[in-house]
Order: C-alpha cells, then structure tokens, then sequence
C-alpha cells in the first residue's frame, strides 16, 4: 500500500474538504424545526422512512467501482454479524486518530443492536438495524475546551452492510435525508439546520478515494453550548462499507479547526479499511 506522510493525508482528505466548495449552489430550503425528539451522530440506511429519488446522484444504481488502489480479498470480506463486528474494531477511529488533543466522551460507544433512523418529523431516534446491517458502531469524542474556545465535538461511525448494493443505498439516503430535513434534531437540545449536502462519485471532480462520497454542513445550535456554530459530516462508501465522521463546532473553534480534525479522523479509518480488505502479497 502506498500510504506515506503527508501525501497520505492529502490523498484521503482534500477531496472531501473540497465538497463544500464544489456543491454549494445544492441547498435545500426549509423552515425550522422544534426540539423533539432524541439523535446521534449515525445515519438511517435501507428501511428508514427516507424515500430515494430517482434523480439523486447518489441513488443505488449509480455506476460505481473500488478504488483504484483496492485490490479487496473476497476472503477477508466480512459475511456473518462477528466478522463484521471484528473488521469494525480494526477500522473505527480512536481518539488519537482526530488529534492528539481529542478524548473519549461518555457515552463513548453506541449499542451494538442501535440504529439511528431519522423520523418523519426530522427528528433523529433510535431503531433496530435494517436487516441489510451486519453490524455498526458510533464512537463519540471530544476536543476539550481551553481558554476562549468551548468543547467541539466529533463522531465516527462504521457500518458493514451484507451487499455492496446495500452501502449505496444508505449512502442515497444520507443525501435524500438532508433535502427531505433542512433542519434535523439531533437529540434533545441539539438541532442543526442551514443544511447543505452533496456527493461524488468515484472519478467526479478530485474524489479518487472511495466509490462514493458525501460532505454535509450547515449550522450547529445547543442549549448547553449555544450557537450556531460551524456543522459537517462526512461519509464515504467503498464495498459493502461506510465510514464517517461529525464535527460540531463550539465558541472560538474555526472552520478549518473543525475540518482538519474531520479529514484526520475519515483518512484513518479509510486507511485501516483499505489494510484490512486488500489482497496480502
């Protein structure tokens, strides 16, 4: 594999910090939602209530190849939910893979049988996996706050679904999400709105790292912290899997603080996936 230094950095993370860029003129109109309802970093996949449109360059049957550099072994593929939890323990970020400066919150990880579906009230809640999930896992962290710059905060998540065609219908619905729900409520006292989101295919613009790749940002507001303050998630599917990350912003913290951590995060974990996939020599 040829993942060295800064390069390495480069390659998995412009792409995705471009997307912003690239999609601005893609925004959704909508008025602001209320508080219900309860949330996480996660995303729905095949069976929440979000409809695909035929139209979205994100929708399943979108042409799509590997990457480029991934020569994947049929063999380390995982088929049953332990192998699938197993991969999830190699490639989901840790602290030190945002920063050296970033620890773990509580509650750290998500339950293993919990699936964040977004409602039709665009409120974020807590389900059972869709049958196309072998297994997910959400990490929550935190960059602590110092002086003059309040907590930010950071999510990771990995999913293994059964089929690759499955990957690409949660990453349709990710992006149908954000235009059904401008404004979504991420839990109590969390609401994100503004929304902007787009995706790229493997191939579109300078988006080489994965089949297909998703940037969405928009304002953060917290009872506790305030706001609004700068919001991006970013996913990226490759095979039967997705990985993303999730950066709320706080008093003080930047943009380009946020996003910086945010590639950080995403490079590391499509690095692990990468090694933990490809053909051994």
């Amino acid at each position: 594999m040829a993942f060295q230094g800064p390069l390495n950095k480069f390659r998995y993370g412009a792409p995705l910090l471009l997307l912003p860029l690239l999609l601005a003129g893609c925004s959704s109109g909508g008025a602001e939602g209320d508080t219900r309802g309860k949330g996480t970093p996660g995303r729905g996949g095949p069976g929440t209530e979000a409809s695909v449109s035929p139209g979205s360059s994100a929708s399943a049957s979108s042409p799509a190849s590997a990457s480029a550099s991934l020569d994947a072994d049929p063999a380390r593929l995982p088929k049953t939910r332990s192998a699938a939890l197993a991969f999830i323990g190699e490639v989901i970020a840790d602290p030190d893979s945002f920063g050296p400066e970033v620890v773990k919150r509580s509650p750290y990880e998500s339950g293993p049988d919990t699936w964040p579906v977004l409602g039709a009230d665009c409120a974020w809640e807590q389900r059972k996996p869709a049958d196309s999930v072998l297994a997910t896992l959400t990490r929550s962290f935190e960059l602590p706050a110092v002086k003059g710059k309040g907590p930010l905060r950071l999510g990771a998540v990995v999913t293994v679904h059964r089929t690759r065609e499955d990957a690409r219908w949660e990453m349709a619905e990710s992006l149908e999400e954000t235009m059904r729900c401008p404004t979504q409520q991420l839990r109590e006292g969390e609401v994100v709105g503004s929304m902007v989101s787009g995706a790229l295919l493997q191939g579109e613009s300078t988006q080489k790292n994965s089949e297909d790749a998703l940037t969405e940002f928009g304002q953060f507001q917290s009872a506790e912290l305030g706001g609004p303050y700068h919001y991006t998630w970013q996913q990226a599917q490759t095979l039967q899997f997705t990985v993303a990350v999730t950066g709320k912003g706080a008093k003080g913290r930047t943009e380009k603080e946020i996003d910086n951590l945010m590639v950080e995060g995403l490079a590391t974990m499509l690095v692990r996936l990468e090694s933990a996939v490809e053909k051994q020599s």
